[in-house]
């Protein structure tokens, strides 16, 4: 049989806030042991305090919130210093751009063969009389487990399109 590894429990808002609070507080010395708990290796001895700190804040925000996407990672790691920063802002905001709701759209989905209607609204998402601050948070009340919710709500494709060569 396997071996289970058990991480930390998930960060909620308030929580992350709350550690990237106490990341300012530590000296370099402090900030490289929490990079070797982090990472698991000693922390680049160039690193400056200030990147020690951003790059432990960073990873602590992409475990809560989330990290990059694979496009995202593919086009920085392809970048190169001769890249056109305009063509480069120009597509980072392409594939970062998700379909904008406006409050008084409908979205319909059918589940367990019940049709459930999500209203946009100002704060969010309304459903059965409740409102919710996302669409993943009515997938997962509608279904009982976690679910993406533009997916569930069919806004993202599972496939990335590829754009023709």
């Amino acid at each position: 049989m396997g071996r289970v590894t058990i991480g930390p429990a998930p960060l909620d808002r308030t929580t992350l806030d709350v550690e990237i609070a106490r990341l300012r507080d530590l000296d370099i010395g402090a900030l490289r042991a929490r990079w070797h708990t982090v990472f698991r290796r000693k922390a680049p001895a160039p690193l400056s305090r200030h990147l020690l700190f951003r790059t432990l804040a960073y990873r602590l925000q992409a475990e809560c919130l989330g990290d990059l996407g694979p496009d995202i990672r593919r086009l920085l790691t392809n970048a190169t210093p001769d890249v056109d920063r305009g063509q480069l802002a120009a597509t980072l905001s392409a594939l970062q751009s998700e379909p904008s709701l406006k409050p008084g759209t409908v979205l319909t989905r059918e589940w367990n063969g019940h049709s459930h209607h999500v209203m946009v609204v100002v704060g969010g998402f309304s459903w059965e009389g409740q409102t919710y601050p996302s669409l993943s948070k009515v997938a997962s009340a509608i279904t009982g487990t976690r679910w993406n919710g533009p997916r569930f709500f069919g806004l993202r494709d599972r496939v990335s399109p590829r754009a023709p060569s």
